[in-house]
């Protein structure tokens, strides 16, 4: 599926499957995540996305052929592709453990072609080795709703009471891995949004309500998923002194002028940018310790312009993805289509 212009609709086109090469491996795709990041470029507000443009960056699928130097992955290896693609591995942010902020970086599905496609290259030391348990569809959303989501949680540092702002993909992970820390969580949705309350509720979460007002007691630390500006200070309302508001979101709308007494008695606001490949190598190892149950909907890949029109509407529970043909299917796992 190719994005020729932004807010312009994706079009099925057919194209040689592409030749890896130095450094890279060409990836049969089975199976792609779909991502609110992808609404963001396909509809402008990310700037300068290369095009035309595959888009997609939870890629799962097998390796088909290796380029020259690539040592792994092997051909017949299973691996997951996220949103880093490439970074210079030279800079001050590469040499200091943060090549999330490399200045150099490629994005898969944004400055370098993505998985909504049956065929992908991705440059070999991107590519993730994936753990056994998860079958393809409900691999896919680990590699950006589980690592940003992982991420993310991370910066909330030993907080026992965390807020999840937006209880789609990312948060659906995160509320898992949270209970399993022993942190309690609380949901913050829309107001009108019974469904998703009641999702958080059966994953864990004490309580779910209204995003714009404060929860049953202060929250230690709040994650923002959503890309709503507004959310910043209602978080900051909703935690406690010494609090921490984590934005997860690439792109999010503006901040809404508050009073510095929101801010006040050390709270804190940060944000979340990329991911690192130990971030990835991390959470795929706790993932089935966990263990993170990911709950899938499944669309064919001639429908991701559909399938991105109900995450855009909110109508997603857990993730969506796109399968490429066959896939395995955790037996008694849950999926939609």
């Amino acid at each position: 599926m190719l994005l020729e212009e932004v807010q312009r609709p994706l079009r099925l086109v057919d194209r040689e499957a592409p030749q890896p090469g130095p450094g890279e491996v060409r990836i049969a795709v089975a199976a792609c995540g779909l991502c609110r990041t992808d609404l963001h470029v396909a509809d402008g507000e990310l700037p300068e996305p290369k095009l035309p443009l595959v888009l997609g960056h939870q890629i799962v699928g097998t390796v088909e052929e290796a380029g020259p130097g690539v040592e792994l992955p092997v051909p017949g290896d299973r691996v997951g592709v996220p949103w880093l693609a490439w970074t210079c591995g030279r800079c001050e942010y590469c040499t200091t453990g943060r090549e999330n902020l490399c200045r150099r970086a490629l994005f898969t599905g944004y400055t370098v072609d993505g998985g909504y496609a049956e065929r992908a290259l991705a440059h070999a030391e991107a590519c993730l080795p994936l753990p056994d348990g998860y079958p393809d569809l409900e691999a896919a959303p680990l590699l950006c709703a589980g690592l940003i989501g992982y991420r993310a949680l991370r910066f909330t540092g030993d907080a026992s009471r965390v807020g999840l702002y937006g209880f789609g993909a990312a948060a659906h992970i995160v509320a898992q891995v949270a209970r399993h820390q022993g942190r309690r969580v609380f949901a913050f949705t829309r107001r009108e949004d019974e469904a998703a309350q009641r999702f958080a509720r059966q994953l864990g979460a004490e309580w779910a309500g209204d995003a714009l007002q404060p929860g049953p007691e202060p929250l230690d630390a709040a994650i923002i998923f959503a890309a709503a500006g507004e959310l910043v200070p209602a978080a900051l309302a909703a935690v406690a002194p010494g609090g921490t508001v984590v934005c997860a979101g690439i792109h999010m709308s503006d901040i809404p002028r508050f009073p510095y007494s929101l801010l006040w008695e050390e709270r804190s606001v940060r944000s979340i940018a990329n991911l690192t490949r130990a971030d990835g190598r991390e959470f795929l190892e706790l993932a089935p310790r966990v263990p993170v149950h990911t709950e899938v909907e499944v669309h064919e890949l001639a429908q991701a312009g559909a399938a991105l029109a109900r995450l855009r509407s909110g109508a997603v529970r857990g993730a969506a993805v796109l399968t490429m043909g066959p896939v395995r299917a955790r037996p008694g796992g849950t999926t939609q289509s």
